[in-house]
């Protein structure tokens, strides 16, 4: 059996009606002096408490902020998406360290609250209201593989609902869906529709992108709504849509400036991916261009010399040996061993086509005879 601790009742103030007070002195306001001193520690250190863990808490979002642009920006190949990678890698290690002195000092509060002598004020409080001893652990967080299987396990289950969500246009529709499928008021909706815009945008399907990223900064704002309140998603989501539908001008335009910026930055992701493909497209189309030698002719051929290029050109074999008959040995010998390691020249061609060239005029006499 566990013992149970009985060290907190050694200090314990009960009272503040000591009877070692001066007679020249007004006893009852001495002691409403010193218990509104006392009331007036206790909410320094619980609003002390407070700050803290708004303060993790606040540590906490912005790097998954961080880790979640990191993440979409990795494959990037242009010089802007590497600077801006190493810029959000800084951050992202930088937010590690505050997030771990955050949690140290909230530890040592803690600490500090355990070891507090209980008094009037406190023991006189609900039973059980609020306990210093059964702090609650802290949720693991999930490993990106944990997180990715998670994302593809829920998706294929439910893509085809996520979709239809992304689709619909009013805000009646949209509570009334997410009602009746609340099971889609999470995270990985959010990410699907993120992927899905981005990828209606690279097939230039730009008027269902844009409905499409309507419907995921309404699943975010949710999402945002929900960690304010310290609520399960699926327990506020008609808070929002009561909230926009009747919003006043300024929540309307933070929701508009949001819906514009997340449509700038699926416009550059979707580009950059483009750009990969094309990048990708180009080096295959080369590898099947390759050589013998395993040199590309297109390479090749632009750097030859104008002479050599227009002998190619015109398909003139003489032409061709006149040409590198008035070069450098050197120079010349270079050149034709780049053009048969690319396939522009092939050595044994020219003496394959004067033998048929050769058996084509036998064949043309015998006729005439």
């Amino acid at each position: 059996m566990t013992t149970i601790d009985y060290s907190v009742w050694d200090h314990i103030e009960v009272s503040d009606d000591e009877d070692d007070t001066h007679p020249n002195i007004d006893t009852p306001s001495l002691f409403r002096w010193r218990h509104q001193a006392r009331v007036e520690r206790m909410e320094q250190f619980q609003k002390k408490g407070e700050d803290l863990e708004k303060a993790v808490a606040e540590c906490k979002r912005k790097l998954a902020e961080v880790q979640k642009r990191t993440r979409e920006l990795g494959g990037s190949a242009t010089d802007d998406a590497k600077a801006e990678l190493s810029r959000l890698q800084a951050e992202e290690k930088q937010l590690k360290k505050e997030e771990r002195s955050w949690e140290r000092k909230l530890e040592e509060h803690r600490r500090e609250e355990k070891k507090m002598p209980w008094n009037v004020d406190t023991l006189s409080k609900e039973g059980f209201s609020k306990s210093v001893v059964n702090i609650k652990p802290e949720v693991k967080e999930e490993t990106e593989e944990e997180k990715e299987e998670k994302h593809r396990t829920f998706v294929e289950k439910y893509e085809k609902q996520i979709k239809h969500f992304g689709m619909l246009r009013r805000w009646d529709d949209s509570q009334k869906y997410l009602s009746d499928n609340p099971q889609l008021v999470c995270e990985e909706t959010a990410n699907y529709l993120v992927i899905m815009c981005i990828d209606l945008e690279v097939e230039e399907k730009h008027a269902l992108m844009e409905q499409v990223a309507h419907q995921t900064i309404v699943m975010q704002f949710i999402l945002e709504l929900a960690k304010s309140l310290k609520v399960d998603p699926r327990g506020c989501f008609r808070q929002f849509f009561a909230k926009i539908k009747t919003a006043d001008q300024q929540y309307q335009d933070a929701f508009n400036d949001e819906l514009e910026s997340f449509k700038e930055r699926v416009r550059g992701r979707a580009k950059i991916r483009i750009e990969k493909a094309m990048k990708e497209y180009e080096e295959e189309e080369k590898q099947k261009r390759l050589g013998p030698g395993g040199l590309d002719p297109v390479e090749v051929y632009e750097s030859l010399p104008e002479e050599l290029q227009k002998c190619f050109d015109e398909k003139d074999i003489q032409m061709l040996q006149d040409a590198i008959s008035k070069m450098d040995p050197t120079e010349a010998k270079l050149h034709m061993q780049r053009c048969i390691d690319s396939g522009l020249w092939v050595p044994n061609s020219r003496t394959e086509e004067g033998g048929d060239k050769e058996e084509k005029e036998e064949e043309t006499e015998k006729e005439k005879q």
